[in-house]
């Protein structure tokens, strides 16, 4: 049970998200970080942000990765800025997406397409464009009235088994329920498909993008362990979890977005299926990966220390240089703590005219423009959106001849001399 609908701001889930076992052991020692997404505006600079801990817990049952600490969502996403839209790629992405689900599943105008956690609305627009009926369901009221406003039908809620009831009663059961970037978020996750099974026609698919641990763990993607993602998925434990829960998967594929995704279909396990051959070749990867075993995971922490002490011995190398940060999204509040770089760090920069004259997370350290570079005196740029480096130096031409030098901080700690 989630504790956070007591009225418990945080509290320390004891037992595994997905099979509930009690028999979970950190694996991955993080730093305690402010909500990662929490930017502030100037009127609030005089107020503490409280920190939360980040370790990520493996349960020794069924090979799940979890961040343990959950805070109340309400929280979490009361001061939420991200709009997929903004996200370099993904608005072409999720376009791309929904016209292979059209495609693949012979959408017509009287199926019901649902998107849970639908945000601006990117993914639906697509399906309505080709005739569907959509639903997104999403927890932020201003960006629902901007749905609303576009056409598409929102309604503004956290997704669980109660929502479903009453939107099955108005709408009907959906042909397709997506869920994007979502379930990684989702506390009771057997409450979670519980909803999709009440609000899913009997053969109907139900599809999720997350992010994958696997390419987490081999690209060094530590950015993406944040508040906001309580899980960090395997297709292994996922088979496991969705056959425990009446559903079967039935394909698995990968995802370039987020640092590395899957996509996953899944029906319920009475409906008429057959299994692609991808499930098999995704479950073996894992085992002769060893990422069903802990060691996995506590070598990864460790290497990461190391990358820490890599970059702070760059950093102090270039004592006395002015050093700015280029990226002010959650997963760079990750970073700025885990690498304890909030005294080192002068400014931040980001394309996404939203975060301009905010405050980062915790250390408060500004957002400004690209454009404010020069004036900011800046001699040293570490680009936090390590991911994004050629499009940004590709955009930002001038970039090179504002600054001395560069420092990319991952996958390796970086220094690009010019």
């Amino acid at each position: 049970m989630s504790e956070y609908k007591k009225n418990i701001p945080h509290y320390r889930r004891d037992n595994c998200r997905l099979c509930l076992s009690e028999n979970i052991e950190m694996a991955i020692d993080m730093e305690a970080t402010a909500l990662g997404d929490h930017y502030i505006n100037k009127d609030n600079l005089g107020v503490e942000q409280t920190t939360y801990p980040l370790d990520v817990y493996y349960c020794h049952e069924c090979g799940h990765m979890q961040v343990s600490d959950v805070i109340d969502p309400s929280i979490v996403y009361g001061n939420y800025l991200y709009e997929t839209s903004h996200s370099l790629g993904l608005d072409a992405h999720f376009k791309n997406y929904a016209k292979d689900v059209v495609h693949k599943y012979s959408l017509s105008e009287s199926d019901l397409v649902i998107d849970i956690g639908c945000n601006d609305g990117t993914f639906l627009k697509e399906f309505k464009n080709n005739g569907c009926r959509v639903l997104g369901i999403d927890p932020l009221e201003e960006t629902a009235k901007k749905n609303i406003a576009a056409g598409i039908d929102t309604i503004v809620t956290f997704f669980n088994k109660e929502t479903a009831n009453i939107i099955r009663k108005d709408y009907g059961s959906a042909k397709i329920i997506t869920a994007n970037n979502v379930m990684a978020n989702v506390d009771d996750m057997v409450d979670f498909v519980s909803g999709i099974r009440e609000l899913l026609a009997p053969d109907g698919i139900f599809i999720f993008e997350t992010g994958y641990l696997v390419g987490l763990i081999n690209n060094n993607v530590i950015d993406n362990i944040y508040h906001e993602h309580l899980s960090y998925f395997r297709v292994n434990p996922l088979i496991k979890f969705f056959e425990n829960n009446g559903m079967k998967v039935i394909d698995i594929q990968d995802s370039p977005t987020k640092g590395g995704s899957i996509r996953g279909i899944v029906k319920m396990s009475a409906a008429s299926h057959g299994i692609n051959k991808s499930v098999k070749t995704f479950y073996e990867a894992e085992n002769n990966s060893q990422f069903a075993d802990i060691e996995k995971y506590k070598q990864f922490s460790e290497q990461m220390l190391k990358n820490k002490d890599k970059l702070n011995d760059i950093l102090n190398e270039l004592n006395g240089k002015n050093v700015g940060g280029f990226g002010a999204s959650v997963g760079v509040t990750t970073l700025i703590y885990y690498w304890g770089l909030g005294d080192k760090i002068k400014v931040l920069y980001d394309d996404n005219p939203i975060r301009h004259g905010l405050y980062s997370p915790g250390y408060h350290l500004p957002v400004h423009s690209p454009d404010m570079m020069s004036n900011d005196e800046i001699d040293v740029l570490l680009i936090f959106a390590w991911r994004y480096v050629e499009p940004i130096l590709s955009k930002h031409k001038a970039l090179k001849k504002q600054v001395e030098k560069i420092i990319l901080p991952l996958p390796a700690a970086e220094l690009i001399l010019k």
